[in-house]
């Protein structure tokens, strides 16, 4: 994915995949809250219900999540 940017913590992202494994559909919102960058750039993403309790917590690489703020 191209970005003018580097995506960081605390970014809002939305997936552009599902995940089934984590039952996380396309569109899905999450926040990043980790960033790795050997040996290859991924983020930690948290993923959270209406109540704030976590739900899923994944690596993603960039091209599978847009940022959205």
């Amino acid at each position: 994915m191209a970005k003018d940017f580097m995506p960081k913590i605390n970014d809002t992202i939305r997936l552009l995949k599902a995940l089934p494994d984590e039952a996380l559909p396309v569109g899905s919102i999450g926040v990043i809250v980790e960033e790795f960058r050997a040996p290859h750039e991924a983020y930690e993403i948290e993923f959270c219900d209406k109540n704030g309790a976590t739900i899923a917590q994944v690596a993603l690489r960039p091209d599978d999540f847009s940022v959205v703020n």
